[in-house]
């Protein structure tokens, strides 16, 4: 049975209440065998439950989820050298629910969209330095050839995060219409980009010092949002 006290701990923790209620269905599969659901919210990383590949597993998990009325958060990205900005978002982000999970983009895909010097960090080293960030539920990989939202159409989160530059107003209503509960945008974080820090580092130029982060920004209102293609 997972208590408010188990979430607390871990640091999953939302403005509003929720009421969570004994799990009684069977074990949730996940990656290493079976397991039980309150697993996924001790402070470990627990890499060997927390990287789960296969989407069907992802599923049952969520809905095991679902049944103790957790609030689904969803968000995508590559995270190929984190830093700051990356860990200041993924806490941003799992604060719009209870549990997070995290789609991150696979070699392929940088690749095909960066270029063959991209990614810096390949995608296992990226996975586990994702899970050892505060509030990370289950964390996968979205690969070049799956379908578009293919991630997003397994999950059906309740909360969907992204950053202003990720969907159009078209993508927003059709994904709210049809596979999330909501969409959250949220600006970039980030000083300064992994693509401007590799250049940086190439040319042996050393960063300026940074000021200290502002606090983190609310959801952008939709009319402000960045009308770019995903």
């Amino acid at each position: 049975m997972t208590s408010m006290s188990q979430l607390e701990r871990t640091g999953f923790a939302v403005d509003e209440p929720f009421a969570v209620g004994p799990y009684t269905g069977p074990a949730v599969p996940l990656a290493g065998g079976q397991a039980n659901l309150p697993s996924l919210f001790e402070d470990a990383s627990n890499f060997e439950l927390r990287f789960v590949e296969d989407y069907d597993q992802i599923k049952a998990t969520v809905q095991a989820l679902k049944t103790l009325n957790l609030k689904v958060v969803l968000t995508n990205g590559s995270f190929d050298i984190l830093h700051e900005g990356h860990s200041m978002y993924l806490e941003a982000a799992r604060r719009f629910g209870h549990f997070l999970i995290v789609g991150v983009d696979s070699d392929d895909k940088i690749k095909d969209r960066k270029g063959p010097n991209r990614p810096a960090v390949p995608e296992m080293e990226r996975l586990r330095m994702v899970t050892h960030q505060r509030g990370v539920g289950l964390v996968t990989l979205k690969h070049l050839y799956h379908p578009r939202w293919h991630l997003i159409k397994a999950v059906e989160p309740d909360v969907l995060v992204a950053t202003e530059d990720t969907y159009t107003e078209a993508d927003i209503r059709e994904l709210e219409a049809h596979y999330c509960g909501q969409v959250k945008v949220l600006e970039r974080m980030a000083t300064v980009s992994t693509s401007a820090r590799l250049r940086r580092i190439q040319l042996g130029i050393s960063e300026p010092e940074q000021p200290a982060p502002a606090a983190e920004p609310e959801p952008r209102p939709r009319s402000q949002l960045v009308h770019a293609n995903m």
